[in-house]
This record gives structure tokens, C-alpha cells and sequence, in this order.
């Protein structure tokens, strides 16, 4: 029974989705490691600091998953792509979800405390927790609601920077260029790709009153403003090892780039406006891709 509830939840929450954010905090982690400190010395990251960027990860995102679905219980009640979710539909109650939400918060909090001497990631780990909350109300206010969406999730590697740099007195803002190329990157890729899968629902969110980019503009409109929004992810990595050559990248990362314009490009070609059917290939499959792509070549050039 518990497993079964289990399941559930982690259907609830798309748990699988964690891969989108993940590889990110991963290579900002690298990074972290990679760039020597203003000294000519190098951090050292101990194997809980791994587990504890791992579980505040999961922690985080399964905590605003829960939320949005709890907050969004009623639309997607009328939505029809929706309704059968896990609420709508009666498979989960909502005070289970209340629970895990509950559990997934304080278990956020608590995989900060894995940092320290650093206390800057339990001391900004409520203010993060909220903002990632706010999200779920933004739609009813926002055509921005997308890049929210992204700038929350672009939090990954600034705040794994932050966390690692920090075990050095003091040194953890002394060079934050890397991180927040890396974090522009994120938040563009992921309003793009938000505003791409929003598509599905411009007229019900039009009918509803709710705020998005295809509702305002339309879906051919709103499919070009996500084409220019990862036409900037792609100058933002590209613009990375040039930002920061302390960080080495080398081939391995060129030839992720060349790999990865061609998947955007992809993703593109087979969503247009008259045609939505391959949503959840580009959502899911080509954007999962790119972000393990990019992990690995940034692993190469880091070890190499």
C-alpha cells in the first residue's frame, strides 16, 4: 500500500522531470571545483556535500511540484489535458500531498545544514523555497509566468556555487560570472521550453482567465518569442568559456554546443503552430538531451 501511494506521489511530482534541473547544478558544481580560488588554490568538495547538492535537488523541486499541484487542483480539474491528474482525478488525497509537501520542505532545509560551516544555504533556503512556491501562482497575474519558471530553476547553479565556494571564508563572491551565464542559460532554456508546452493549453488559459504566452499572443507568436528565448541560451553557453577561461573549456564543450544548436533547431522544426501533436517529444526527450549533453562534455573538460 505504501508503495503504492509511494508511486503515486512521485507520478504527482513527475519525478523523472529532475533531470532538467540536475545535470545543471552538476556542472556548476565542476565549475566550482575546476576554477581555482582568488589564492591559486582549489576547493575541496567531501562526499556529503554530493549527497546533500543530490537531495536538495529532489527535495526542492518535489516540494514545488507538490505545491503547484495543490494550488492548481481546481484548473486542472477543468482543464481537459489535466484532469485526469493525480487530484483531479481522486488517486491521491490532498492531505497526502500536504504531507509529502511538508516532508519535501523540511527536508530541503535540513540537506542545507550538509554544507556547512557554510551558513549562507540554510540561511537563504526559505527565501528559495518561496520563490520557487510563488510560480504556481504567477500565471494568475503574468504572461511572465515562463520565465519565472526559469529563473527558478536557473537558482541550481547559482546556489551550488554559493554553497561550495562558500566553504572558503569569505570566497564565495568573489567571481560570479560562471554561475550566472550558466543560470541566463537555464532560465531562458526553460521559459522557451515552458512557453512551447504551454501551447497545448492557449485556449483553455484564454477561456480560463489565466495568464500565459500563447494565451497573450497567440501560438505562432508565442513559438517565436520561445525560438529567440533559446536563441539566447545558446549565445549564453556559447559566451561561457569565453566569460571564463579559468575554466578550461575546451572541445568536448564545443562540439556539445554544435550538438545541442541542432537539437534546439530540432525541437523548433517539429512544433509549429497548426501542428502541437510532437509537444511531448520536444518537452521531455529533446530537452532531457540537452542538459545530460551538456554535463558530460563539461565533465570531459573538467577532467581531462
Amino acid at each position: 500500500m505504501v508503495a503504492y501511494r509511494l508511486k503515486h506521489l512521485f507520478g504527482l511530482i513527475r519525478f523523472s522531470h529532475t533531470v532538467f534541473a540536475l545535470p545543471f547544478a552538476m556542472i556548476s558544481a565542476l565549475m566550482a571545483i575546476t576554477m581555482p580560488l582568488p589564492d591559486g588554490t582549489n576547493i575541496t568538495v567531501l562526499p556529503r556535500h554530493w549527497v546533500a547538492m543530490l537531495l536538495c535537488m529532489v527535495f526542492a523541486r518535489s516540494a514545488a511540484m507538490a505545491f503547484n499541484r495543490l494550488v492548481d487542483q481546481s484548473i486542472d480539474a477543468k482543464n481537459p489535458r489535466t484532469a485526469r491528474r493525480h487530484l483531479p482525478s481522486g488517486l491521491l488525497s490532498r492531505a497526502e500531498v500536504w504531507v509529502f509537501l511538508i516532508v519535501c520542505v523540511i527536508g530541503f532545509v535540513a540537506s542545507t545544514a550538509l554544507f556547512l560551516p557554510n551558513l549562507v544555504p540554510i540561511a537563504l533556503s526559505v527565501p528559495v523555497i518561496a520563490f520557487l512556491f510563488g510560480y504556481s501562482f504567477a500565471k494568475r497575474f503574468t504572461a511572465l509566468a515562463h520565465l519565472w519558471l526559469g529563473l527558478a530553476l536557473s537558482l541550481a547553479p547559482i546556489c551550488v556555487w554559493v554553497a561550495l565556494r562558500g566553504l572558503i571564508g569569505g570566497g564565495w563572491f568573489e567571481d560570479l560570472t560562471a554561475p550566472v551565464i550558466l543560470a541566463a542559460s537555464v532560465a531562458t532554456w526553460v521559459a522557451g521550453f515552458d512557453i512551447i508546452y504551454a501551447c497545448q493549453d492557449a485556449e483553455f488559459d484564454r477561456q480560463a482567465g489565466l495568464f500565459s504566452t500563447p494565451a497573450k499572443l497567440g501560438v505562432e507568436k508565442a513559438l517565436r518569442v520561445a525560438s529567440w528565448l533559446h536563441a539566447m541560451t545558446w549565445g549564453c553557453l556559447c559566451f561561457l568559456p569565453t566569460a571564463a577561461p579559468k575554466l578550461g573549456l575546451g572541445w568536448p564543450y564545443g562540439i556539445s554546443l554544435s550538438l545541442i544548436a541542432g537539437l534546439l533547431v530540432y525541437q523548433h522544426r517539429i512544433v509549429r503552430a497548426d501542428d502541437l501533436e510532437r509537444v511531448n517529444v520536444a518537452f521531455f526527450n529533446v530537452n532531457a538531451v540537452i542538459s545530460l549533453l551538456l554535463l558530460l562534455a563539461t565533465a570531459i573538460d573538467c577532467f581531462a
